[in-house]
């Protein structure tokens, strides 16, 4: 119930549209209420050959109908602005919400379940809220008026037709309690099939590449026989007592049939008054069969509210504190310490202990195997997660305690696997910086060595690279989200294995053109090719998250035994003295 009383208070925005929704269903509910009787008085008039009444008696008849049909009409139009913009507004919270949540919420979800949540479940939420609500109101009404009509009419008759009633009233709540659970699985198995979709879809590069098609399309089947399979059971909860609602009803009908009309026959009620009466316990049926629908629906819409409430109700774990101020201005230095990091789950953590000092302007190369806290240690900084214990001062100011939009705005990163949206090559690498001149655009690609290839595209800087970039190649993608991070003109910038995707010509090529770019940023490159390390003007190695040794590649050569095994099994030392005679060595 709590629930559902949190799905009503979505309405409160629309108390107006609801109130006028209720009123036109009423409108309507009454018109229709009114028809049997006219009728009734119809008959009765043939019955007496009373052709002028039963003129007017019809004309009644269609007015009423028109009525009911303005009505209804009426509640339509306004019901479904209820119901669009409950969806409106449903749709942008659960999308806020998504945006405020942290990294480590969307590490442990799958993107086809938050999908299936955003789109399956808000629309049972939707439905019910716009139509349901409005159809179990129009229903009960529906049965008062009716019962209301056969009890002026017989009461005898009406105490005898209604006596079913309480036995629909068991069964409906029966079906609730066991339809409910159902539902609800049975919605967490669509979601569970929208997420294999998803990834199916998204990987199908590596699915083909691998000749794993069939393996695929039996996982995909098992899903959908797992998602059959509820819905089948809870279609079989609705197959036994959906018609036991429509058939309680019946019992009073035939009652009806067999006492009413022995009195019909016997003089003591008119031709008229029985049709009227009989027409008022049809009025019953469908209204009763619509409410075990309903229940049905507000069952489904309960189970999905409780699956979107889990997401609307998961407070951020990433907090600024309110009113926090900017960033300060400054150069980009950089200051970590004892600074560790523990990912929810993991059994051990990502950082230990970590303390390190980075001038503004210094370019530092972090190197070490897989898994050694890298990637953990540069996310610190814009907050894409928060250290579980220690400090981070950029430019003197704990990330923690400034403005978090002033703090990524001064950073930019760069992956080895970057995202590029299904738009233009300009919209990318603008994405940094909406209000950026075409202009500044093209400077930031031809700093990124990108220029070339973007003028040979079939629309040059207007051309659409598709989802996730996917038209393009890795070198490509990787050159795009280097203009974009130029020209966000951040004061530190982090390259995070960037050039693992480009040969070695263009890796050159990048390289120098990002000289004058990190030479007045602080830079923290990550990097499995040491090649890349000839950036650097510190390297730091890591090890199971801590820091192992540091310093210019020459004094780790003496002191690593770490450094020396990387470098061996990595590209050997005549990188660096290239990079010496090169004159890089200065950056």
């Amino acid at each position: 119930m709590s629930t559902f009383r949190r799905l009503l208070a979505f309405l409160a925005p629309y108390r107006k549209g609801v109130a006028w929704s209720f009123g036109l269903a009423f409108g309507a509910i009454g018109a229709t209420v009114l028809i049997p009787y006219l009728t009734g008085r119809a008959i009765d008039a043939i019955r007496a050959h009373h052709h002028h009444q039963l003129t007017g008696w019809a004309i009644a008849i269609v007015a009423a109908g028109l009525g009911r049909l303005v009505f209804s009409v009426g509640r339509r139009l306004v019901a479904g602005a209820v119901s669009l913009g409950v969806e409106l507004d449903l749709r942008n919270r659960l999308y806020g919400q998504l945006q405020r949540l942290e990294l480590s919420f969307f590490d442990r979800q799958q993107t086809g379940q938050l999908m299936s949540r955003a789109t399956v479940d808000l629309q049972s939420v939707r439905f019910f809220l716009g139509y349901g609500l409005i159809f179990i109101g129009q229903s009960l009404l529906s049965i008062l008026l009716a019962a209301v009509a056969m009890f002026a009419l017989q009461p005898g008759l009406a105490a005898l037709s209604l006596a079913p009633a309480p036995f629909v009233v068991l069964i409906a709540n029966r079906y609730g309690k066991r339809s409910r659970p159902a539902m609800q699985e049975a919605q967490q198995r669509i979601a569970e099939l929208t997420a294999e979709a998803e990834e199916n879809v998204s990987g199908v590069r590596v699915v083909k590449a691998f000749a794993q098609e069939e393996r695929q399309l039996e996982r995909f089947r098992h899903s959908v026989q797992r998602v059959f399979d509820q819905q089948l059971y809870a279609t079989r909860i609705q197959a036994l007592f959906g018609p036991l609602i429509s058939f309680v009803p019946n019992l009073g009908l035939a009652a009806i049939l067999l006492v009413g009309g022995r009195e019909v026959i016997d003089g003591t009620l008119t031709l008229g008054q029985f049709t009227a009466f009989y027409a008022y316990l049809l009025m019953l049926i469908s209204p009763m069969r619509t409410l075990g629908y309903m229940l049905g629906s507000a069952q489904r819409a309960t189970a999905s509210g409780a699956r979107i409430f889990e997401i609307l109700d998961r407070a951020p774990r990433m907090t600024t504190p309110q009113g926090a101020p900017q960033l300060p201005e400054g150069p980009g230095r950089v200051s970590l310490t004892h600074v560790s990091l523990t990912f929810e789950g993991s059994p051990r953590p990502a950082l230990a202990d970590i303390d390190l000092d980075v001038p503004a302007g210094e370019t530092v190369a972090l190197v070490g195997a897989m898994g050694s806290g890298k990637s953990a240690l540069v996310s610190l900084l814009p907050r894409l997660y928060d250290a579980s214990s220690g400090s981070i001062r950029i430019d003197g100011a704990d990330v923690r305690s400034v403005d978090l939009v002033s703090l990524r705005r001064a950073i930019a990163v760069v992956n080895d696997d970057p995202f590029l949206f299904s738009a233009t090559v300009h919209d990318n690498i603008a994405y940094a910086d909406p209000g950026a001149t075409r202009e500044q655009v093209e400077l930031a690609a031809v700093a990124a060595q990108a220029d070339g290839f973007i003028r040979r595209l079939p629309d040059g800087y207007e051309t659409l690279v598709g989802e996730r970039g996917l038209t393009l190649s890795g070198g490509q993608r990787q050159r795009i989200a280097i203009a974009r991070a130029i020209l966000a003109d951040p004061r530190i910038l982090i390259l995070d294995d960037a050039t693992s995707s480009v040969d070695a010509s263009t890796e050159q090529e990048i390289k120098l053109a990002l000289q004058h770019v990190m030479a007045s940023r602080t830079t923290f490159v990550i990097a499995h090719r040491l090649s890349t390390i000839a950036l650097a003007q510190r390297i730091v190695v890591l090890e199971a998250g801590r820091v192992a040794a540091q310093g210019t590649h020459d004094e780790l050569l003496g002191r690593s035994e770490l450094y020396r095994e990387i470098v061996e099994k990595g590209i050997p030392d005549q990188v660096f003295m290239t990079r010496k005679t090169a004159g890089v060595a200065g950056l």
